[in-house]
């Protein structure tokens, strides 16, 4: 499946597979050279520099890349991030920061993964009663440890 990407700004990288395996493209921060540092607690929107086209019936899924969150802390504030197939504007990442210490986020820093997945559009029915399960409205932990 292709899916088209456009640089928004000149010299930015492109989402890439950073292994033969992944199932995530890696994101990199746009930031024209500058540099953005996220203190504790704060979080900040990071560009990436480029748009994409995805297929309809498809998504893309901006998730955490796992080596932030443990050796720093930081992560996605809304993962997953959702892309729908319609949108063409500039893929952005909202980094949050839960360490101890100020990140800083540098230009052609890895912030996260695109991964692209199928999506199951439904039909809504509304109905008066719905049909009772053995959970039924347990939630929140009900089940136990």
């Amino acid at each position: 499946m292709k899916v088209l990407v456009k640089r928004l700004r000149k010299g930015v990288p492109l989402p890439r597979y950073m292994s033969e395996g992944a199932s995530g493209l890696d994101l990199f921060a746009a930031l024209d050279g500058q540099e953005v540092l996220i203190p504790p607690g704060r979080w900040a929107l990071i560009p990436t520099g480029v748009a994409l086209a995805i297929p309809p019936g498809y998504e893309g899924q901006v998730r955490p890349r796992s080596g932030l969150a443990l050796q720093h802390g930081v992560t996605l504030l809304n993962p997953p991030g959702t892309i729908d197939a319609d949108y063409r504007g500039e893929v952005k990442v909202i980094l949050v920061n839960l360490g101890t210490e100020p990140f800083r986020v540098r230009d052609g820093d890895r912030i996260a993964q695109l991964v692209i997945q199928p999506v199951l559009r439904v039909e809504l029915e509304e109905v008066d009663e719905l049909p009772p399960t053995s959970r039924s409205g347990g939630g929140f932990g009900h089940t136990g440890r």
